[in-house]
């Protein structure tokens, strides 16, 4: 009698505990489920805005065929529409806004990882991520009232006096400093992805082992040296993956653009020319394109074009932090 209350007692814990097993079995399966289940349902977001892009740019490539992809033209009147303008703005006005931030964001990160002390470091992260959060109308705005009058008084006539009557790159800084421009859209951009590529060198630098740092000071390495010997060396592919991502969001970036750009339909070998972007174009002109209009097809496909760059840059920056982080 005795063993059978035993054998009962010391039975109770196991079938407690297989049921406590059981439960916890079925909600990890749960658990899982439901992640896969967001995870298809952005790949389905994606897919779905690819197809809508793509399928919706069709008509203008039965109508212009290459011809949308080589011509300068846009006019909704004669129906005659190209691409070239708004992809030309959009690559410039990035690659000035990386070439701009990039050597800034160096700079802010040597100082916060190699300098700073650690009040200041933390006062000047916090004023970083508080500037990546402003929206980017309010750059836009900023950028148009108070940018755009210090270019066209100060900035663009210093720049024609100076770098304007230098052979070759004399043109870039020709033209009417009507403040409003290709390079002030960049200059504003370059401000707004200044945080985000900051913030990615910092978290890159501060991953260097200390050990070693402390071999190249035991060495006899200055504090720059020990930077640019060591700690970028040791980055370098994450930096790079860093600056591809800012690049990426540079080319998406359309309120800011639109309001300092200049929204005309040329190029122009200067820089203080106004002109577009895909994105600019797209805020600009999508109010007005009619339902089945030929225009309308004509934005869905600059959008395509713009999520297929911008899927390469972000492509190629994830591959080069992947192979970074594996080896």
């Amino acid at each position: 009698m005795s063993d059978v209350a035993v054998g009962t007692l010391s039975s109770a814990p196991v079938s407690r505990h297989r049921g406590f097993a059981r439960g916890e079995q079925a909600s990890d399966v749960i658990f899982r489920g439901v992640l896969y289940a967001a995870g298809i349902l952005v790949l389905t977001l994606l897919g779905l805005i690819i197809i809508l892009l793509f399928h919706g740019g069709l008509p203008v490539l039965y109508a212009f065929g290459i011809d949308f992809f080589t011509s300068s033209a846009w006019n909704p009147v004669t129906e005659k529409y190209g691409a070239v303008v708004a992809v030309y703005g959009t690559i410039i006005t990035a690659v000035i806004a990386v070439v701009v931030a990039v050597p800034a964001a160096f700079g802010i990160s040597f100082f916060l990882t190699e300098v700073a002390p650690p009040v200041l470091r933390r006062s000047i992260g916090t004023a970083i991520q508080l500037l990546a959060a402003i929206p980017s109308i309010i750059f836009g705005m900023w950028g148009f009232f108070v940018v755009v009058p210090l270019m066209a008084t100060y900035v663009q006539p210093a720049l024609a006096s100076t770098l304007g009557v230098v052979p070759v790159i004399g043109t870039l800084f020709s033209g009417a400093p009507i403040g409003t421009g290709i390079l002030t859209a960049g200059l504003i951009m370059a401000l707004m992805i200044l945080p985000f590529i900051t913030a990615l060198f910092v978290e890159v630098l501060e991953s260097v082992p200390p050990m070693f740092k402390e071999a190249a000071y035991g060495v006899g390495a200055t504090t720059s040296e020990v930077f640019t010997a060591v700690s970028i060396p040791y980055g370098r592919t994450a930096i790079v993956g860093a600056v591809m991502l800012g690049l990426g969001r540079a080319l998406g970036e359309t309120m800011a653009v639109t309001f300092v750009i200049g929204n005309a339909n040329r190029i122009s070998a200067s820089l203080f020319s106004p002109g577009a972007s895909i994105a600019s174009t797209i805020a600009n002109e999508f109010p007005e394109a009619a339902p089945g209009s030929l225009k309308l097809f004509a934005l869905l496909e600059l959008g395509f074009l713009l999520f297929v760059l911008s899927f390469i840059v972000l492509a190629v920056a994830r591959f080069l932090v992947r192979s970074r982080l594996e080896t």
